[in-house]
């Protein structure tokens, strides 16, 4: 089966029940974008949902993806994968908008992780301290937080037993080799609910939006032993660097290019030692709490390593 048919059955079975629509309609709009406009089968598939949720007058998270696959929540590490959980409600928290029904904690023997339950899914209430059997439930990201969203689609079931939560605290101490590609100054999709970085202006679900500023550093931390991949938000970086969102914003404005942050946050902090402690989500760290530690050794030597990468 081709690659362009398998995506028309994924797609056909996603609004099945919703239109009256075959896979051979969803396999022409394929290829017309695929084989006329050479249009890569990722933004194709994009491009195909996007029309069939419009025609349907549906969300994206109303529909599923299909497929979904058991999972602890310490392999939770993408976004927009459709998954099955089994957790413990921690905590609850009160909703900050109408769309939203309940927002609290969830965790498991791995680890913890944020959950949204939307108001339209009209889902069961999720009492805190009961242990559900979550299906079809879809991930997201934010600062390298991983969470995940309850939607109509999502079956629960709550279970006669306790669950044990496990601690994903990490502390690190080593130096800070590496920043990664999207650190310094980015820009947002400001849709409501929507936090994803976006691509040349482009957010991957809403298209092409007016963005919002934000400031985070992906960085990567040696202990000596392996190397961490560690995220420090905006408050973060702030306190880690010294400079403000908005100080950022006027040197980028200054310069006309939003590189020189990041710039001039790796010559502030590349080769430095810190210890780092904070959750552990997927495979970043989330830096909590940092401090600067005195170099064991030739800070050259770390500064070389550091310019290496």
């Amino acid at each position: 089966m081709s690659d362009v048919r398998q995506h028309a059955e994924d797609v056909y079975e996603q609004f099945s029940d919703h239109l009256d629509v075959t896979v051979e309609d969803v396999e022409e709009r394929f290829r017309t974008l695929v084989d006329e406009y050479k249009v890569p089968i990722d933004e194709a598939r994009r491009s195909v949902t996007n029309h069939y949720l419009e025609e349907a007058g549906l969300e994206r998270e109303d529909i599923s993806r299909g497929g979904s696959e058991a999972v602890s929540i310490e392999d939770v590490d993408e976004p927009e994968e459709w998954i099955d959980l089994t957790a413990k409600v921690i905590e609850l928290w009160e909703p900050r908008s109408d769309s939203i029904a309940q927002v609290g904690l969830l965790g498991d023997p791995t680890g913890t992780i944020k959950f949204t339950k939307w108001a339209k899914s009209e889902l069961p209430t999720l009492e805190e301290g009961g242990v559900y059997e979550l299906r079809n439930v879809v991930t997201d990201e934010y600062q390298g937080r991983y969470s995940v969203k309850l939607n109509s689609t999502t079956v629960t079931e709550e279970l006669d037993e306790d669950l044990e939560v496990g601690d994903d605290t990490s502390e690190i101490h080593g130096a800070l080799i590496d920043m990664q590609s999207g650190s310094g100054l980015i820009k947002r999709c400001p849709e409501e609910d929507c936090t994803r970085v976006l691509q040349n202006g482009r957010c991957n679900e809403h298209g092409e939006v007016e963005g919002e500023f934000d400031l985070r550093i992906k960085a990567v931390v040696d202990d000596g032993i392996d190397a961490h991949e560690v995220i420090f938000d905006k408050e973060a970086t702030e306190e880690l660097t010294g400079l403000s969102l908005e100080e950022a914003k006027e040197m980028a404005m200054d310069a006309l290019d939003t590189t020189i942050v990041a710039d001039e946050i790796a010559a502030k902090i590349l080769g430095t030692y810190y210890r780092i402690e904070g959750p552990t989500f997927g495979r970043y760290v989330l830096a909590d709490d940092v401090e600067e530690l005195d170099a064991p050794g030739d800070a050259e030597d770390l500064l070389i390593k550091a310019r290496s990468m």
